[in-house]
């Protein structure tokens, strides 16, 4: 992932003076979602209510509209506050299959400025084991942009 200097220099540069959340998460799931040709769903769930996440700003496929904080690797990675790196969803009992051809998935949990989880960054791919630790490194430094206090939830 040699290019993740060059994208980061791109979203910081389209992202510049914005303070909405949801501007943001829009920006960030197009640009991630073109940017690699092998990230085949990107986009963002928020947390909307105790319990629940709710979809957000997304590019690909239709992706499931809710999921309870006990169901999917959504719901793992807000229980558990950390990334989780799926490498064959086919294995995993727990996984909500919104698309039929997703073999992949990485999820990075969105904390705001008071450490507090405002959402997930979901990341699936048509193919097996497509994330790395890489990729955990550069998509969490990614979600580091939301932690600026001016950002507005």
């Amino acid at each position: 992932m040699n290019e993740a200097s060059a994208i980061n220099t791109r979203i910081s540069a389209l992202i510049s003076g914005e303070t909405d959340a949801v501007a943001i998460m829009a920006t960030l799931a197009c640009e991630l979602q073109h940017h690699f040709p092998y990230f085949h769903w990107t986009g963002f769930y928020r947390v909307v209510e105790v319990g629940l996440l709710k979809i957000g700003p997304y590019q690909g496929g239709h992706g499931c509209l809710t999921i309870p904080f006990e169901r999917g690797i959504c719901g793992r990675c807000v229980r558990e506050k950390k990334t989780i790196v799926i490498p064959d969803v086919e294995l995993e009992a727990d996984h909500i299959a919104c698309s039929s051809s997703t073999r992949s998935e990485i999820v990075v949990p969105v904390f705001d400025s008071t450490g507090d989880l405002r959402a997930v960054l979901d990341v699936d791919s048509d193919f097996p084991a497509a994330f790395n630790e890489t990729h955990v490194l550069f998509l969490e430094e990614v979600c580091e942009i939301f932690r600026d206090p001016a950002i507005i939830w």
